[in-house]
């Protein structure tokens, strides 16, 4: 299982989704560009020293993910989907693709993923935080994969 952030653009989202792949034993997929600088202080401060127990990679654009992880289902968690991230079939090597806070993704990278999923919202509200989102997701798919650690 891994997560992965297509064009993160908050420094404390991804230091959050380190601190939760270290956390879990779930690898992280950064896919470039960012909106800050990967030197920030504030990816530090939100990982903290668990950023030193969790594997993560960056790719230069997603071409380049899409090549390192060829073969791999890609499970796009999208407000724009209509199956609930709860009634959704989870494999032990899926990769939770998250879009950037912002826009989410474009189409062309929705295209190619092999499934999109919504959290359930309150009609009120557009969206979670994409930290809090990850963690929800990744919970259930954990959870339905029997990976959640002991």
């Amino acid at each position: 299982m891994r997560i992965a952030l297509y064009e993160p653009e908050i420094a404390g989202n991804v230091g959050a989704i380190l601190r939760l792949g270290a956390c879990l034993g779930t690898a992280i997929d950064l896919i470039e560009p960012m909106g800050f600088a990967w030197d920030d202080r504030r990816v530090r401060r939100a990982a903290m020293d668990y950023i030193d127990h969790v594997d993560f990679t960056r790719h230069a654009d997603f071409a380049a993910f899409q090549g390192a992880h060829a073969g791999q289902r890609r499970v796009l968690f999208t407000t724009k989907a209509t199956m609930s991230a709860y009634a959704f079939d989870y494999r032990a090597d899926d990769i939770l693709l998250f879009g950037k806070e912002s826009a989410g993704v474009p189409d062309t990278v929705a295209q190619v993923c092999d499934a999109q999923v919504r959290i359930p919202l309150r009609a009120q509200v557009r969206s979670l935080n994409l930290a809090t989102a990850a963690a929800l997701a990744l919970g259930e798919a954990l959870r339905q994969t029997g990976a959640l650690p002991g």
